[in-house]
């Protein structure tokens, strides 16, 4: 009998159809860096609201849906990122797109604290944590005079028209200031939406993707296999803070106005992003994706019904979670095997053994 070396394990995540969407999704980055030439700034604004809601809806579902920490209190992030880009802007003069980044690091300087607070409580208790740290800071910011106190306080005119890239697509393009501030800042959101993925998806391709995932399953488990834990959330913690904050300054950098209750709206930056990542599928990348699309359609066709929109949205999430505990994405994905942004690990190869005849003499 004669035996064959065997064949090297490999681990494969990919499939053929994440080959394919990986294509499709350079394709839609590649049309949608040409849409502000293509479409109306109406639809550019719209495409905007939805980039800008998946940036919080992945970082949501990245804190909530693989690290366990369910928070609703991530609008701290979107408002303290807002008025950290307003304070550069307003008070130091900076031009608002450097002012975006200063804010996504002043979010995660905001977020050390936060968490040695809030990693203290457990469960339900460190979500009403994270609410109860989002009220403190908002009141902070209803009594900063500088930056309007409670009323809120709106972008110098001057700064949106020489920020960045203005002056260039109005040369290059004839675009009007309004027109080509608002192109910018779609351009911002589509690259911040496209890192965020990816980001996203390497991270749970990594070695702390497969720790992270240990750690929400079983966290006792997963301490007793040598995983940290708890640095894990805090760095996935630090992580989504960063996201959350760059944002929310860009997303106010967009509405060129602010105030406390609307920077730090639970409603509209944690309430609307919760819905949309049980609604397409929580501890998937594909989910928030599909949530942020059907939110999107929702908010537009029912905005005219008043108080009828926030139930019949309310109706919609009770209905997926009693018949798709895993959303939509969930379970389109178990009856069909599809995954688009496969982290499941697989074993391909293995020894083969082939028998063969031998003679002696």
């Amino acid at each position: 009998m004669t035996i064959a070396i065997p064949s090297a394990l490999k681990v494969e995540t990919r499939t053929k159809v994440s080959s394919i969407s990986l294509f499709v999704a350079f394709a839609v980055l590649a049309l949608g860096l040409a849409a502000p030439f293509l479409v109306s700034r109406g639809a550019v604004q719209d495409l905007f609201f939805i980039l800008t809601m998946l940036v919080l809806a992945q970082s949501w579902n990245l804190l909530a849906g693989y690290a366990g920490l369910i928070s609703v209190g991530q609008q701290v992030f979107v408002g303290f990122g807002a008025y950290a880009m307003f304070g550069a802007v307003i008070l130091l003069g900076v031009d608002p797109l450097l002012a975006i980044l200063i804010a996504g690091f002043l979010s995660v300087l905001l977020a050390i604290p936060t968490a040695f607070f809030t990693f203290r409580l457990y469960g339900p208790y460190f979500a009403i944590g994270t609410w109860v740290v989002a009220e403190v800071v908002r009141l902070i910011f209803a009594q900063w005079k500088a930056l309007g106190g409670g009323t809120g306080t709106s972008l110098p005119r001057e700064a949106m028209r020489d920020m960045a890239g203005v002056s260039l697509l109005r040369d290059l393009f004839g675009m009007k200031p309004a027109q080509a501030s608002d192109a910018i800042t779609y351009w911002l959101a589509l690259m911040l939406a496209a890192a965020t993925i990816g980001f996203i998806y390497r991270l749970l391709r990594s070695k702390q993707g497969l720790g992270l995932a240990a750690v929400r399953d079983n966290e006792q488990a997963a301490r007793a296999v040598g995983v940290d834990a708890r640095r894990m959330k805090a760095l996935v913690y630090l992580a989504t803070a960063f996201l959350t904050g760059l944002a929310g300054a860009l997303i106010y950098v967009q509405k060129a106005r602010i105030s406390p209750d609307a920077a730090f709206s639970v409603t509209d930056w944690t309430a609307y992003v919760i819905f949309i990542v049980v609604i397409g599928g929580i501890g998937t990348v594909e989910g928030p994706i599909l949530g942020v699309i059907l939110f999107f359609l929702l908010q537009n066709f029912m905005a005219d019904y008043g108080s009828w929109y926030l139930l019949m949205l309310g109706l919609a999430g009770i209905l997926v979670m009693l018949f798709a505990p895993r959303g939509l994405w969930g379970a389109f994905s178990d009856r069909t095997g599809i995954q688009l942004f496969p982290v499941r690990r697989t074993l391909v190869g293995g020894p083969s053994i082939h028998q063969g005849g031998s003679s002696h003499g």
